[in-house]
């Protein structure tokens, strides 16, 4: 036999705190909110444009056999300074998607064995994580 300690669970040193999922690094979380806050931006601009990205005439209500397709009003289409902030916005929605999507974090889940609705459930839960969100539900309700 040899004189060497055996190594005992007991007095190890500790574990390390286990990987937790949900503890999201800040620049991902700083991500995520600027991902909320764009999609925000783009949806108010959207609501403001007229229906065709080009002039368009437009088409009158139809019913046909007691199915009725409602028609279109004429549209001018957008200015080149809508379309120019659309496009903007859009570029910047597909680069900060792609940052938050293609972390480093994701990775990291899959190699400590965080996969299928686990890892659906995390990804879900960054939408919703503390500082993810531009405006939490008490910010609404303390500025009305």
């Amino acid at each position: 036999m040899t004189d060497a300690p055996h190594p005992d669970a007991t007095s190890a040193t500790p574990n390390a705190e286990p990987f937790d999922p949900l503890k999201f690094p800040n620049d991902l979380v700083d991500a995520q909110r600027r991902l909320a806050t764009l999609q925000a931006q783009l949806r108010v601009h959207q609501a403001t444009l007229p229906w065709s990205r080009e002039p368009h005439p437009g088409w009158p209500d139809e019913t046909e056999r007691g199915r009725e397709r409602p028609g279109r009003p004429a549209s001018p289409g957008w200015t080149d300074e809508q379309a120019a902030e659309f496009d903007r916005l859009m570029e910047e929605l597909r680069a900060v998607t792609a940052r938050v999507q293609c972390h480093a974090w994701w990775e990291r889940c899959t190699a400590e064995g965080i996969q299928g609705p686990d890892m659906v459930a995390a990804r879900q839960a960054l939408k919703h994580a503390e500082g993810a969100v531009p405006l939490a539900r008490g910010d609404v309700d303390t500025a009305a």
